[in-house]
């Protein structure tokens, strides 16, 4: 007892004393972290100061202040912005017939003009250029809801509204070249594209060969200060149709005519693709949709540096522009397709397996079909839940890196859980190809939303902890920097002041992971009651285990960790389902706390914490040292962490709700597109029809079960004319029952050719 109390003594002095703690604890500390933290490279340097943080670094910290997260406004629509909805994108939708567009490899050149002429690429463009200047909640809800139609018609309005020259431009842009390339984009004066991707660089967008030279040449008559480029690029999506060239290329300047510095790094410039040598290259065939995408390449290609994005000031700065501006697409525009994607199979696989009989039963009264429906419909809720969400993120001026590539990833990948959910319950009409499959499309069109914006392989084990874990943390990213900026003895006393908070804010954690654990999360209060209260301290007990593991991944790793991708993975998954139920949270208290939306937030929240706390799991059994991973397994959730997934009898309300309440399922389908699009129009007209002639049809049913002859020769009509002679059901209700059944016949029919 006396050598714990004297162990305790010493402590305390050492850490009271700062002159003694500074050699005995941070100058070691220090000397160690320069060992075994991440060195940053200038990419990762420049990527982690261009992005910026936001609920994700609450949710790395141990202790998320969820007051402050309900406090962020709803997402809403301006008026304008409602109105082009109702207005302009209800005409698009009408115009768009996706199996034409499929056949023609091209969207009709009425559509071209319609979306050139009412400003559907100048969505992001300010008002004083003529742009439209909506927010990203409108960009995003527009993309979303012509994708439930057409992928291709979404891709081509998704482009010139991300990661593109006006993106660029409006942030980095010099005033000349704002005011001269703006207006023409906001008209679709000029049409453009952004080449980026190259044959060696895809995910890994810093290995790019294209190159550009600084030299002197003559231009327009007069010799002046230019680059000459030379480049090859792929995957370049609007790039066969484009009128100016957004080009992704490194820089170098072995004449010193720019200064000392030889190799200056990536630079963006744009350029008109009539220039002399650039040359737009021949079409790919992205799984046989319709929209533009191809190559581009230039040899020797001279332009003058006022073409350079931002001037020659612009010079080098291109991957902290494309890293700055990347969330646009990962953020906005890949969330957006798949909340189409999954609302288009909410909306008519419910309806199809309510009409679709098997064994003289609707498919949707069997369990094994209401588990596939209530995943699909759980899931779109919280693909939706983060698309709003995330959308919000940079409308309040945010560029939250680690959260967009959540969204990307994730919504990519639960989406593609969907369709094929909806194709297993749809079965054979949904492997027919023809105008009455409205699935095929966007089902053949899902891997490239994962392939695009970095591959999803590599964002979830690179980039979500990769980014995150420096990015997030309260302390790692600012030791870092100061390591990495000082020699051993130099900036002791700001490190220290950085330490000792880094000791405490590791401490409380560790205590609060052993005291969560033992209660199963319940032992805090929740800071909001309710129907989700239970799920609020769940959160924050995942939440805290994470702070600790990550800390401890750091401490016996540091660098090494970057090259354990899959011990990276997974608390990058851990970091993901975090998000993704806060946003499911959010949404369902912005919403008013729908009593038809509460078995989907049950699903979907029960589902986030299933697979954060197994992902959890998985880590501390793969960690390197085996005895401290079950030392911290035993620690954080000595009893287990009790996270089962959505029960059955979730599963049963979610199908209920969809069915019974017309209204949550409106709400959780809301961006299906059913009205322009004939073949979901009937499959949901069949649905209504089916419902308002139920009891009629139990009447029926009820009726030939117990009639003694079975008239197999007798057709529906038939059937229904003597039930009326028989009495067992109305005049009235047979022309009911004659027509809905017409009406389900053609929704379960497929295409013949």
């Amino acid at each position: 007892m006396g050598i714990i109390v004297f162990i305790i003594v010493v402590v305390c002095v050492i850490f009271a004393f700062q002159p003694l703690r500074y050699r005995v604890i941070s100058l070691p500390v220090k000397r160690y972290f320069k060992r075994a933290l991440p060195k940053l490279t200038q990419t990762e340097q420049e990527a982690m100061e261009a992005g910026d943080t936001w609920w994700d670094s609450q949710l790395f910290s141990g202790h998320p202040n969820w007051h402050k997260w309900h406090q962020n406004d709803a997402p809403l629509l301006s008026d304008s912005e409602q109105d082009f909805i109702d207005n302009e994108l209800q005409t698009l939708l009408s115009m768009l017939d996706e199996q034409q567009i499929r056949h023609d490899k091209d969207l009709p050149e009425p559509v071209w003009n319609y979306l050139k002429e009412n400003g559907f690429f100048a969505f992001i463009i300010p008002k004083k250029y003529g742009g439209r200047e909506f927010s990203a909640q409108a960009n995003s809800t527009i993309v979303a809801k012509i994708a439930s139609k057409s992928l291709s018609a979404a891709v081509t309005v998704m482009v010139p509204n991300s990661l593109g020259p006006a993106e660029l431009l409006m942030h980095y842009g010099t005033p000349e070249q704002k005011s001269d390339w703006l207006p023409k984009l906001a008209t679709a004066e000029a049409l453009p594209c952004f080449a980026l991707t190259a044959l060696e660089a895809g995910s890994d967008a810093g290995a790019i060969s294209d190159y550009g030279v600084v030299c002197k040449k003559t231009f327009q008559g007069k010799k002046v200060l230019g680059l000459q480029l030379t480049w090859s690029k792929r995957y370049i999506t609007l790039a066969p149709v484009a009128t100016v060239l957004g080009l992704a290329f490194k820089a170098y300047d072995p004449d010193g005519l720019l200064g000392d510095k030889s190799a200056l790094g990536i630079t963006c410039a744009l350029i008109p693709t009539d220039h002399k040598g650039v040359k737009t290259g021949g079409r790919h065939n992205p799984l046989d949709q319709g929209f533009m995408n191809g190559t581009t390449e230039g040899k020797d290609v001279f332009i003058p540096l006022e073409w350079v994005i931002g001037g020659q000031a612009g010079i080098g700065k291109g991957w902290r522009m494309l890293v700055s501006c990347l969330s646009a697409g990962r953020g906005i525009s890949l969330p957006a397709l798949s909340a189409g994607t999954a609302h288009l199979c909410t909306r008519t696989t419910s309806a199809y397996a309510r009409v679709r009989e098997q064994f003289g039963l609707s498919i949707a009264d069997f369990e094994g079909v209401q588990e596939s429906l209530a995943r699909i419909a759980g899931l779109t809720y919280s693909i939706e839940a983060c698309r709003q969400t995330t959308a919000q993120a940079i409308d309040m001026k945010k560029s939250p890196a680690v959260i967009t590539a959540i969204a990307k990833y994730h919504l990519t990948e639960m989406s593609r859980l969907v369709m094929n959910d909806a194709l297993d319950i749809h079965g054979g009409k949904a492997i027919q190809k023809g105008p009455s499959n409205y699935l095929a499309n966007n089902y053949t069109g899902i891997p490239i939303s994962i392939t695009v914006e970095g591959a999803n392989i590599l964002t979830r084990s690179l980039m979500i902890f990769g980014q995150g874990a420096t990015r997030c943390h309260p302390f790692i990213f600012k030791e870092i920097q100061i390591i990495q900026n000082s020699q051993a003895d130099d900036g002791l006393r700001e490190f220290d002041k950085l330490l000792m908070s880094h000791i405490q804010h590791t401490a409380v954690n560790v205590f609060k992971a052993l005291w969560l654990g033992l209660t199963r999360g319940y032992g805090l209060p929740a800071t909001i009651s309710g129907p989700t209260q239970k799920y609020y301290q769940k959160l924050n007990w995942l939440s805290v285990c994470l702070a600790v593991c990550a800390d401890l991944a750091m401490l016996r790793l540091g660098g090494e960790l970057k090259r354990k991708e899959l011990l990276s993975a997974r608390l990058g998954d851990v970091l993901s389902h975090l998000y993704l139920a806060s946003c499911v949270l959010k949404k369902y208290e912005h919403d008013g706390r729908q009593q038809g939306d509460l078995n989907a937030v049950h699903y979907a929240l029960s589902h986030h914490l299933k697979a954060g706390f197994s992902a959890l799991d998985d880590f501390i059994d793969n960690f390197t040292n085996r005895f401290a991973g079950q030392l911290i397994k035993r620690w954080c959730h000595a009893f287990g962490h009790g996270a089962k997934g959505p029960s059955d009898k979730i599963i049963a309300g979610v199908c209920t709700a969809l069915w019974k309440d017309k209204s949550a399922r409106e709400r959780i389908s809301h961006l299906c597109c059913s009205e322009s699009n004939p073949a979901v129009a009937e499959v949901e007209q069949a649905y209504l029809s089916y419902k308002s002639t139920i009891a009629a049809r139990n009447k029926l049913k009820q009726w030939q079960s117990s009639y003694k002859v079975y008239y197999y020769d007798k057709s529906f009509a038939d059937l229904v004319s003597l039930a009326v002679s028989d009495q067992v059901i109305s005049q009235e209700e047979a022309q009911s029952l004659i027509e809905s059944e017409d009406l389900r016949q053609k929704a379960i029919a497929v295409d013949v050719f």
